[in-house]
């Protein structure tokens, strides 16, 4: 068996995490060392808040984290953004904006996860779902996994999607079926 990570999942959620709750950025980290517990690679948006945490947690397991940013280049991404750059394996200087940086974060994972969120990661999960990809919501003190409920249930394709996204206030737990729901795919694919 291949001794590299399967799996690239993304890990969507909010920079700005002061409406998240005493306990998000405990989730967000135990949901990065979980990925990478169980064989994958983190992607995010490159930025502050739950994923840059859901990167430390990575990190603190030996795992590989691929950034995807809105700059076009390291100085813009540090002088301009304001971005970090610790707990990243790569990153990758879309030059895009958060709006097209979003579009390509999304399409390069396998999977997105969503934590605690606003606008931007709710744009994410729009995304993928448009895109049919598996998705993974976080649930827990915020109101991310509520608005998401809501947005499937008035989407009017919910039937479409019911086997492609699942919820778990478990990080672990929430991985696992991830994985389950890419393996699903890709054997689909015939990959």
């Amino acid at each position: 068996m291949n001794n590299y990570p399967k799996y690239k999942i993304c890990v969507s959620g909010a920079a700005e995490t002061g409406h998240c709750g005493p306990d998000s950025f405990t989730e967000a980290e135990a949901l990065g060392k979980e990925i990478i517990l169980q064989g994958g690679v983190l992607v995010d948006g490159a930025t502050t808040g739950f994923p840059y945490w859901a990167a430390k947690g990575a990190k603190k397991e030996n795992g590989i984290v691929v950034g995807l940013s809105p700059a076009e280049s390291e100085k813009e991404h540090i002088n301009f953004y304001n971005l970090p750059i610790d707990y990243h394996d790569m990153i990758i200087y879309t030059g895009f904006g958060y709006s097209g940086r979003n579009l390509l974060l999304t399409r390069s994972a396998d999977a997105v996860v969503v934590g605690c969120g606003r606008m931007g990661t709710l744009n994410e999960f729009t995304i993928a779902f448009e895109d049919k990809k598996p998705i993974g919501v976080l649930e827990g003190e915020w109101e991310t996994d509520e608005l998401i409920k809501i947005m499937i249930e008035k989407s009017h394709r919910a039937k479409e999607m019911e086997n492609k996204i699942v919820f778990s206030k478990d990080p672990k737990e929430l991985i696992k079926k991830v994985i389950e729901l890419i393996k699903e795919e890709k054997g689909r694919n015939n990959h």
